[in-house]
């Protein structure tokens, strides 16, 4: 049996069990329900192939067409729409709360990079020990990193505790 990659392998021809189906012409006419055998030889007159297009409506719809250029038209679709698609990543800046402005600003020029690719960034703070009394000191360092990447990119999730790390979200600025 032959298969496929992505697009789903419909039943022609042969492959059809059932004793009727009802039979939709190559114009989209409804020709009504017709035997499986007498629909196969309609579509062999045509030099088309006889394809289920709806397997489970009662009885099964069948439709006379040129499958191969069916499969080619939908493997068509498909690749212009993963052509048009953009592949988001999300990338990591990790820091402590009590970091230097160099080091800061450092971690930020990186965020921009990975902002200018289109990246998505996750910005986590975390907080070891007596340090997680003072989660006010990371929302600050987060809200300053914030402001220094502003240029470049916007705040998606506010800073938000999760467990002893403190997380931001920045997706790209759209122009």
């Amino acid at each position: 049996m032959r298969r496929c990659s992505n697009i789903k392998e419909l039943q022609i021809n042969e492959e059809i069990r059932e004793k009727e189906v009802r039979l939709i012409d190559v114009n989209g006419d409804q020709i009504g329900i017709v035997p499986t055998r007498k629909a196969i030889e309609i579509a062999y007159d045509r030099k088309l192939d006889l394809v289920k297009v709806a397997p489970n409506a009662k009885p099964p719809v069948c439709r006379i067409m040129d499958y191969g250029k069916y499969k080619y038209e939908l493997a068509k679709k498909e690749k212009e729409a993963k052509k048009n698609q953009r592949v988001i990543n999300v990338k990591e800046v990790r820091m402590s709360p009590n970091i230097e402005e160099h080091d800061l600003n450092v971690k930020a020029r990186r965020a921009m990079d990975f902002l200018n690719n289109g990246d998505k960034v996750k910005v986590s703070i975390r907080f070891r020990g007596r340090e997680l009394g003072h989660t006010d000191m990371g929302k600050e360092v987060l809200q300053k990193f914030a402001e220094i990447t502003s240029e470049h990119g916007v705040i998606d999730k506010a800073p938000k505790m999760e467990g002893r790390n403190m997380i931001m979200y920045l997706v790209p600025k759209t122009e």
